[in-house]
């Protein structure tokens, strides 16, 4: 078993499928929610909220990791304060998320370009490729006529993905530490750092919580506890036992489910230019998802 993990030709079954595809779902389902409730509220609010209830959720397990302080709080701050306010001011500032959903995907080759420029790492012929695949994708949305008025919260959301790139390097550095305890720091660090603000900028969205519906209310509760704990829950214990070359060509199927969910819930156009730059950046991430690293000479 440890020689086919080791060239990432374990076999999947059937209820590790299952699990990916729930990721996916629940991934995708939280563009909608994210949405829903960055309109009830504010950008800083809905942040705010969501990592206090992430904290209350998982700081039973939060441990100041000696030698990994400074980069848990880094991480934190990054992953759950900036990276999800960029994502909630792009979801405010968007009519058609689905658009949004495609720019997200610059998260993957924004990580691999600041792995090589900070890190120095190497990048294949193919990874490279990769990167430029999913740019023009992205790219591509601006020639399109109805996503014209969407171009300036694309760009916030490529920024986001910028911020997430960050991240994972941070991420790299937290080797031992447990995923609850990760999501805790997270919860701790976004709700500190952004909470004080949203308390300065946007009082009266804070004031007007108590006429919130149902609906943002629901997809609130759900954006925490299904697409975070439970879906990022579920992806690092499947990361934890199969090869990454397995599991993240799985996890590319959320992009396209965000995009079509959003769609039908919002009733917003999918336009042929979104299927085909969504495609052609679909196909450049599973590239660098499915590229070798290249091994380190002795």
């Amino acid at each position: 078993m440890k020689d086919k993990a080791a060239t990432g030709q374990i076999r999947l079954g059937a209820g590790a499928l299952m699990l990916a595809l729930l990721v996916n779902v629940m991934f995708a389902l939280n563009v909608i929610a994210i949405k829903v409730v960055v309109d009830a509220t504010a950008p800083l609010l809905a942040v705010s909220l969501r990592m206090g209830v992430v904290f209350l959720l998982c700081g039973f397990a939060l441990r100041p990791t000696p030698g990994k302080v400074k980069s848990l709080a880094l991480y934190g701050i990054l992953n759950g304060g900036l990276f999800l306010l960029l994502m909630n001011v792009a979801m405010a500032m968007a009519t058609n998320v689905g658009a949004l959903a495609i720019a997200g995907q610059l998260s993957v080759p924004f990580s691999l370009l600041l792995g090589a420029l900070l890190l120095g790492e190497k990048l294949s012929l193919r990874k490279l490729a990769g990167v430029l695949l999913a740019f023009a994708g992205v790219a591509a949305l601006v020639f399109d006529p109805h996503i014209w008025r969407e171009v300036p919260a694309v760009l916030v959301m490529a920024l986001a993905a910028l911020v997430w790139g960050g991240g994972t390097l941070v991420q790299r550095r937290l080797t031992g530490v447990s995923v609850m305890n990760g999501q805790a720091w997270n919860g701790l660090m976004g709700a500190v750092t952004l909470a004080p603000f949203a308390l300065m900028f946007e009082r009266p969205a804070i004031a007007g919580l108590a006429h919130v519906g149902a609906a943002p209310i629901g997809w609130f509760v759900f954006s925490c506890v299904g697409a975070t704990v439970i879906g990022q829950g579920a992806l690092a214990w499947l990361l934890q036992r199969y090869p990454i070359s397995s599991i993240m060509p799985l996890i590319l199927a959320s992009p396209v489910m965000s995009t079509i969910f959003a769609s039908l819930y919002f009733s917003t156009p999918i336009t042929p230019i979104m299927i085909a730059g969504g495609t052609l950046a679909l196909i450049g991430v599973a590239i660098i998802a499915l590229s070798p690293d290249r091994k380190l000479a002795p």
